[in-house]
């Protein structure tokens, strides 16, 4: 497997630290990406056997928008295999799997923190890989890919969709941390207690942990960050679209997004990824 050449189109903190970690185990790599560094390597991206696809799939106000990934798939050689590590919405791989036969389409959802990215990337604590199509071809496909990441304790290959969910599922359930580790640390405030060993004790409890329970984190407070604004309203918009007659979910789902927005202007924290997936505010 070593003999194998990697892509990666994408460069930045999540395509950078893969790369770098396949390179430090002695992979043959190409990167492309949009600096100059990396620009005049697009044309060998085709000749890669497995290439990592790591590009934004930003949430407008327009809504998602996966045309980058899309665009970043066209340029990986026939019969070679593209990986997608960007979170995309269910039912993205299986659509550009339609949109490009000649390649074979995988998701690999990363879980990379940007603070601990290059430690994350050779540490995986999941591989997760999803095959748009139920066939030996893709399982042998996926199973190649599984080869060729850091091992993992968890690993699992299962239908696209499920991969593209998993993803959401973790940064959704991160979102709702974040923003009820707020609530209780206003309440907390409010009536006296002590903070601290409210998030001690709770982080000391193995059905929560320590991770999201800084209602006060980096710049301010809220959920932030590159990747919990965008995706928290792509999945309200993907579960109003998809699950209409849930009118309490979608409230639910609005007013998590309201509470979030309220914490993140009123302490002036990721204020241009706010408007980039709201708009002016």
């Amino acid at each position: 497997m070593i003999n194998l050449s990697i892509g990666f189109i994408g460069q930045g903190w999540i395509g950078k630290n893969y790369a770098n970690d396949f390179e430090a185990r002695g992979y043959r790599v190409v990167r492309y990406g949009l600096e100059p560094e990396f620009l005049d390597n697009k044309e060998k991206i085709s000749s890669c056997d497995i290439v990592f696809i790591a590009v934004p799939t930003p949430t407008t106000v327009e809504g998602f928008d996966d045309s980058i990934v899309r665009e970043a798939v066209g340029l990986v050689g026939k019969g070679k295999v593209a990986v997608i590590k960007s979170t995309i919405l269910p039912g993205t791989t299986q659509s550009i799997q339609k949109q490009y036969p000649d390649v074979f389409v995988l998701h690999s959802p990363e879980f990379l923190t940007e603070s601990t990215a290059s430690f994350d990337a050779s540490n995986p604590q999941r591989n997760i890989i999803g095959i748009p199509l139920e066939s030996e071809i893709y399982k042998e496909k996926a199973e190649q890919v599984m080869l060729v990441l850091p091992n993992a304790p968890y690993k699992k290959i299962c239908g696209s969709i499920d991969a593209e969910i998993i993803k959401y599922g973790r940064n959704i359930s991160g979102f709702f941390r974040v923003v009820f580790a707020n609530i209780l640390y206003d309440l907390t405030k409010n009536v006296g207690g002590d903070w601290n060993n409210i998030k001690e004790a709770m982080s000391a409890d193995p059905d929560t942990g320590p991770t999201y329970l800084n209602p006060v984190h980096k710049s301010g407070r809220g959920a932030g960050g590159h990747c919990f604004i965008k995706d928290f309203a792509a999945f309200t918009e993907i579960y109003k679209n998809k699950v209409v007659d849930d009118k309490l979910g979608i409230d639910v789902l609005k007013s998590l997004e309201n509470k979030n927005i309220e914490l993140l202007k009123t302490t002036q924290k990721d204020l241009d990824l706010l408007s980039g997936v709201y708009g002016d505010l």
